[in-house]
């Protein structure tokens, strides 16, 4: 039996959740919390949890807060980020704190099976918001782009579209701020796809973290 925890803020969403995951063969729900505090506090009566799902806006201590502390602090637990955002910057920064899924609230429930399944069996759920490559990427499990550094392969103003690529900024405000024309973006942007083998901003973003181009 693999047993879940459920931190996320809205009681109803948490109670529905515990009731389709339940009814899955092999799953079984042991804790629920409000919060990353709540969460913490509950691991005092009960043992830590296989896999957590885990909401990124909550009160008091949010996803990336929690799972920093559980990366840190329960090393065996999987985490399978479950929200309504679709941004870029939110799913890097999740992944980066030990997330090994992203999945939205909506999804239909055989994907909320298909995901808890692949994170139990192999460790990392990937769907169209996480690809492959990059979640091998993130866990150092390959050097992703082989032998030789890509360093070597990029120019100044490309090193520095990948640090505004980190940020929340949309592509016209970045071609702002370097003082070029958003068609100037576009052709960085697609050059860096082509020399990196990267097919999405959030592949960029985890290039420029993983290779110290900036931190989060």
């Amino acid at each position: 039996m693999t047993f879940v925890a459920l931190v996320d803020d809205h009681e109803l969403l948490r109670s529905g959740l515990a009731s389709m995951i339940n009814s899955f063969d092999g799953f079984k729900v042991i804790m629920e919390a409000g919060n990353g505090k709540e969460f913490i506090e509950a691991l005092k009566t009960n043992k830590p949890p296989a896999i957590v799902l885990l909401d990124i806006n909550m009160p008091m201590m949010d996803g990336f807060e929690t799972a920093e502390w559980i990366k840190a602090n329960l090393p065996e637990t999987r985490i399978l980020v479950l929200s309504m955002l679709e941004n870029d910057i939110a799913i890097i920064r999740m992944l980066k704190n030990g997330a090994r899924g992203y999945l939205l609230k909506d999804s239909k429930p055989k994907v909320f099976k298909q995901a808890l399944e692949n994170i139990r069996d192999t460790g990392y759920f990937i769907n169209e918001l996480v690809s492959d490559k990059l979640m091998h990427y993130i866990s150092n499990e390959d050097s992703f782009l082989g032998d030789g550094s890509p360093l070597s392969s990029l120019t100044e103003n490309e090193t520095i579209f990948l640090q505004w690529i980190c940020s929340d900024k949309t592509y016209k405000e970045i071609a702002e701020e370097m003082h070029i024309s958003p068609r100037t973006v576009d052709t960085y942007r697609d050059n860096l796809f082509k020399k990196l083998d990267i097919k999405t901003r959030v592949g960029l973003a985890i290039f420029a973290i993983k290779h110290g181009i900036v931190s989060i």
